[in-house]
């Protein structure tokens, strides 16, 4: 068995206590655990909703998750540049613009605790 997540109240429990305890007990111990999908195809689907949504806010922290789960930098360019195509030309490029602020091989847990990805 994983261990219980703790980022959300890490990141968040000081201001949304229950929020933060939902996210990491609801979404990241439950939904992100489920056995129909791999973590690394439920981050493909997270980073690409988040990008077609443009949702730029929550897609570094998901763009290091990705990298946790599998996902290599150039498929990540890849899912970006398919997506410029259905999803627009401008949420494509601010998906560039994260993907270029992560270090290659930088993990979820490093973006979410640099301080431009939270807010002040």
């Amino acid at each position: 068995m994983q261990a219980a997540s703790t980022i959300a109240r890490e990141l968040m429990g000081d201001i949304a206590p229950k929020f933060a305890e939902l996210t990491d007990q609801v979404l990241f111990d439950d939904v992100w655990r489920r056995q129909g999908l791999p973590s690394r195809e439920r981050s493909l689907i997270t980073v690409a909703t988040l990008i077609a949504l443009n949702r730029s806010e929550q897609l570094p922290f998901h763009l290091g998750r990705a990298i946790d789960n599998g996902v290599t930098h150039a498929e990540l360019v890849e899912v970006i540049t398919h997506l410029a195509f259905y999803a627009g030309w401008p949420c494509a490029a601010s998906a560039v613009t994260a993907l270029r602020q992560l270090s290659p091989g930088q993990s979820a847990l490093a973006v979410s605790s640099t301080p431009s990805s939270t807010k002040e």
